[in-house]
């Protein structure tokens, strides 16, 4: 049995020393190793609820006839005694927690082996998940650290900032400053509106300026989506995937194209089904290479599952997308979530996406720091007068500006380029590829 004997009486000694600091501690009787141990926490936890002080008195009454099968009052005292300083509390209290987390996992990892199976798979690696966090320190920076973070922000050169990933596409990057490490990113729209295409779009962009992308993809294999990148990258039809059709310049093309791709830090995964498939392979990416400026990009929400049980499905995506939003705050990364819109976009005359239709649960829209919809006018109306142009609405930021940015989509090529107004007509179409991704 794995028990830190020594730092679960060094705790119990220095409350009994000073019983005012038994208020700054996390740890429960439960966590204690030592039965001896967990009986006297637990009579320190009932003096507490009794609003009484705590100290050697005060325990020894609370336990009553059990103090001479913890060691006595003897042993009580020889525990205050042996504390030449209390200042170590903490460090302490973190070994206890460490020695738990270790019987724990053991516990939990035992019972799995009794009965492996896929559902005890999933509920082992959330409970691993659960166990790793248990008593984990986090020191809060306090008001003055925070002002002197945003100062020295301030007179950082330009170049060594900490901003949002940028997209590539001008418009958009004005209003949300890139992707926002932290954030979580939902991009919604129709089926076949767009929503790989752009995320491609984005991955690629960012792995182009020396980032890494991370793209979680649940609905097509990572052969599909790189046939996808080098399309929009060498400009080949990807209908011609099909038949292998291509000519010379096509295979020209995307000769250069895959030299450029394989250089990329651009990682793929397409046998992930559930967060707790997907967290781990984060955590571990950000962990082997914190300076990474890390992507993560999935493809799509309304496929994700989760290990729990819940009772609807609008619970489980609402506890799919906290958790999500969680770990883009803990790792300090931006997740790009792709989802699928409701059809009630098609009852109405406006077919433009609004928050009510997404699909499935309010807690998208409320765990989300940025919501944009994809739209394409071209889509509903093959006549429109906005042939190859894709909107992209804004419709939450949290921390900036809602509105609207266009965008050139090459269908053929799965390509978004930025629109430059500068140009009209037969002018603006030489122009678009100027300065897309």
């Amino acid at each position: 049995m794995m028990i830190n004997k020594a730092a679960e009486q060094s705790v119990i000694g220095a409350i009994l020393l000073d019983g005012s600091l038994y208020k700054d501690l996390k740890l429960e009787s439960k966590h204690f190793g030592d039965i001896s141990h967990r009986k006297i926490y637990e009579a320190i936890e009932r003096v507490s609820e009794k609003e009484q002080n705590i100290d050697i008195v005060t325990v020894t009454t609370e336990l009553g006839d059990l103090v001479n099968s913890v060691g006595g009052v003897s042993y009580l005292t020889e525990l205050a005694q042996s504390i030449p300083t209390t200042a170590n509390l903490h460090f302490y209290e973190s070994a206890v927690f460490e020695a738990y987390r270790q019987r724990k996992t053991r516990e939990i990892a035992l019972r799995y082996a009794e009965n492996p199976n896929d559902e005890a798979l999933h509920k082992l690696i959330t409970d691993l998940e659960t166990t790793k966090e248990i008593g984990v320190q986090t020191q809060e920076k306090s008001l003055k650290d925070h002002l002197a973070d945003i100062v020295d922000d301030m007179y950082k050169d330009p170049e060594e900032r900490k901003g949002g990933h940028r997209t590539g596409f001008t418009d958009l990057d004005r209003m949300t400053g890139g992707l926002q490490p932290g954030d979580l990113i939902i991009i919604a729209a129709r089926p076949s509106v767009g929503k790989t295409a752009f995320a491609l779009n984005i991955a690629a962009g960012h792995c182009s300026n020396a980032g890494s992308s991370h793209l979680f993809s649940l609905e097509m294999s990572t052969k599909s989506l790189l046939q996808r990148i080098i399309s929009s990258k060498a400009k080949i039809n990807g209908q011609k995937w099909r038949s292998m059709a291509f000519n010379h310049e096509d295979y020209n093309n995307a000769m250069t194209a895959i030299g450029i791709i394989s250089e990329w830090d651009l990682n793929i995964y397409d046998q992930t089904r559930t967060i707790n498939d997907i967290r781990p392979i984060i955590r571990k990416a950000v962990h082997d290479d914190p300076d990474g400026n890390h992507l993560i990009i999935i493809d799509y929400l309304q496929l994700l599952q989760t290990s729990g049980r819940y009772e609807n499905r609008n619970l489980e995506v609402g506890a799919m997308t906290r958790e999500l939003k969680l770990l883009a705050m803990e790792l300090d990364v931006p997740i790009v979530l792709l989802s699928q819109l409701s059809r009630a976009v098609e009852q109405r005359q406006d077919k433009r996406p609004m928050l009510s239709d997404l699909r499935d649960s309010g807690n998208i829209e409320q765990d989300a720091d940025v919501v944009g919809f994809l739209y394409r006018d071209d889509y509903y109306d093959a006549q429109s007068e906005q042939q190859n142009i894709i909107e992209i609405i804004i419709s939450k930021q949290r921390n900036g500006p809602t509105g609207t940015v266009e965008l050139a989509f090459m269908k053929e090529y799965g390509k978004f380029l930025n629109l430059d107004y500068r140009y009209s007509g037969s002018e603006q179409n030489e122009q678009i590829g100027a300065t897309g991704n």
